[in-house]
């Protein structure tokens, strides 16, 4: 009996916390206002992560591009543009299409 109870608590202490190893990293990046471009917090890892980008102008956009990564949102667009994308080793950079002065870049190891 003590096997069974004992293998119930490890059974129920797996599974939460799979779902905390399992969650995908978020970070944060945003257009505008004005001229700025940035990342609020820089993603240093290899590994599936999402990006959450608040556009808050329609005359930029925010542009990632770095190994196996190519994702923008609109110049028009408006709003929160949520991309999952896997990084890997290398140099990403960011940037406004139409502002090629307002630009970004990380690192991932």
């Amino acid at each position: 009996m003590k096997r069974i109870v004992l293998i119930a608590a490890l059974a129920t202490a797996l599974a939460a916390a799979l779902p905390a190893v399992a969650a995908t990293p978020t970070f944060k990046g945003n257009v505008g206002p004005g001229f700025t471009i940035k990342m609020v917090s820089k993603p240093t890892k290899a590994g599936k992560v999402k990006l959450v980008i608040t556009d808050k102008s329609n005359i930029h956009n925010f542009h990632l591009t770095g190994p196996g990564v190519n994702v923008k949102t609109s110049v028009a667009a408006v709003g929160t543009k949520t991309f999952i994308v896997t990084l890997k080793k290398g140099t990403y950079k960011f940037v406004c299409d139409p502002h090629l002065f307002m630009k970004g870049s990380f690192t991932v190891k």
